[in-house]
């Protein structure tokens, strides 16, 4: 085994301990509460414990924005045929960076940090953070590869408070 890379030394000597008392071994690939949660990868959120969930209950997906991309599309194809889902939330929430800023504004964030030039990329950013997610919500609903009559909703998260707002109720 090669050294732990500096960078990296913390969260691998985490894992060292994390392992020690790891309980998860044998826990099915189904999700146990037949749910995928589509969500923002921001670290305010705790998908599972935000739901009162256990590991294994739910699919999570996460990505800028909580997004409905073709990605999220392939991801919930292969969770609802083959991994127990039969449900699905897509949850964005408060004081998202994606709702907030504009294209230009993170070419330039980004140009700055890294002198990078990302203006071929398209980060799916919201400026209708509710019309938004009632469209992703759509897309899942009639994406012809899912299941007919699949309960999909929308919901936003409150970073500040915890609690969850139903915003497009489920089919």
């Amino acid at each position: 085994m090669a050294d732990d890379p500096a960078e990296f030394a913390d969260v691998l000597e985490a894992n060292r301990s994390y392992a020690e008392s790891f309980e998860l071994a044998g826990l099915p690939a189904v999700a146990g509460e037949g749910l995928a949660i589509v969500t923002c990868m921001d670290s305010r959120i705790e998908p599972l414990e935000m739901l009162g969930l256990e590991p294994g209950d739910a699919k999570i997906i996460r990505n800028a924005g909580a997004r409905v991309t073709p990605d999220v599309l392939r991801t919930l194809v292969l969770a609802t045929h083959a991994l127990g889902v039969g449900r699905v939330m897509v949850v964005a929430h408060t004081r998202c960076k994606m709702a907030s800023a504009t294209q230009e504004e993170v070419e330039q964030l980004i140009a700055e940090q890294s002198g990078i030039d990302a203006r071929s990329l398209d980060f799916h950013l919201i400026t209708d953070q509710r019309s938004t997610l009632d469209r992703d919500v759509q897309a899942i609903r009639s994406w012809p590869f899912l299941p007919a009559g699949l309960p999909v909703g929308g919901f936003v998260y409150d970073v500040d408070t915890g609690r969850l707002e139903t915003v497009v109720a489920p089919s």
